[in-house]
């Protein structure tokens, strides 16, 4: 059980199986006001702190981190090099995409010739997903110049309608895209793990640097909540499930595990090597400004 809190804390994360997983052990909804008009309390010692959980799309909590809102958040390496001032990221929370990741599709794979010639819809232009299609795009000499920003959830419909040629997808729609009669042009994360010998860097946390003196400490917490959640999955993913669009309990385990594992725990000096090739290539490219050193927050 948590010990009785004194401190609230905000934490942004995507309304995602993942996200919810691996926070759902700081998961703190009285009087039915979870999901599903649930109660939940802590499953773990908070270390005195609550935990708001904040849920909204990954580009709009990337847009957030820029004005420093909130303590914790979610954000896409992609943004990291923006708020570097204002946030430090966490050495747990990561999503890495191991051979596989984020993807182009389109109803019409075999009449893809360019992708840069393609009407895209792209999740955020700060996504992970976006600079890493752009340097496939720099690699090949091409650019991508007719593309438009659509909330993630709504880029297979609008694909499947015929409003855009192709769709750049990330999250559970990496595993449900076939369902709208859409077919994968490119995955972004295998081309990446192929030509790079790394995992795709992805996603990642970060906490405010006004709380550098807490950092040990709330990096603590994070890391005992994904561990718990691990070492809990049944109970985990049946909360996931409440994030889980058009996903059964077993597609949701499978997209689950595909981005919270022992990487998840922690980079590892093979995670942090992929961040920051990520960064150095795009800086080198010009797509983002220079990073610099990572500075990663250790549990205490």
């Amino acid at each position: 059980m948590a010990e009785t809190a004194t401190k609230m804390l905000r934490i942004g994360h995507s309304p995602d199986p993942d996200d919810a997983f691996m926070w759902y052990p700081l998961a703190d909804f009285p009087n039915g006001s979870g999901p599903g008009g649930k109660t939940y309390t802590p499953c773990i010692d908070t270390a005195g702190y609550r935990f708001e959980h904040i849920l909204e799309d990954i580009e709009s909590l990337n847009q957030r981190s820029e004005k420093g809102e909130l303590e914790i958040t979610a954000l896409s390496i992609h943004q990291y090099p923006y708020i570097a001032d204002e946030y430090a990221l966490t050495s747990c929370g990561s999503s890495m995409g191991d051979g596989y990741g984020p993807m182009v599709v389109s109803p019409r794979k075999h009449e893809v010739k360019a992708i840069g010639d393609l009407k895209l819809a792209i999740p955020g232009v700060r996504t992970s997903a976006w600079l890493t299609l752009q340097l496939l795009l720099k690699s090949e000499g091409v650019k991508a110049e007719n593309v438009e920003v659509v909330e993630f959830d709504q880029i297979i419909p609008k694909v499947a309608a015929g409003e855009f040629d192709a769709g750049l997808i990330i999250h559970e729609g990496q595993l449900t895209y076939q369902n709208a009669g859409l077919e994968c042009v490119v995955d972004l994360g295998k081309w990446w793990s192929e030509t790079r010998g790394l995992p795709l860097p992805l996603g990642g946390n970060a906490i405010r640097r006004d709380l550098a003196d807490e950092f040990g400490t709330i990096c603590r917490v994070l890391l005992r909540s994904i561990s718990y959640a691990l070492e809990h999955r049944e109970a985990s993913v049946e909360y996931a499930l409440n994030y889980a669009r058009d996903m059964g309990a077993d597609l949701a385990d499978e997209f689950i595990g595909m981005y919270v594992n022992d990487y998840t725990l922690d980079y590892g000096e093979t995670g942090r090597k992929a961040v920051e090739q990520l960064l150095s290539e795009a800086a080198e490219a010009g797509i983002i400004p220079n990073a610099g050193e990572v500075d990663w927050v250790k549990p205490a």
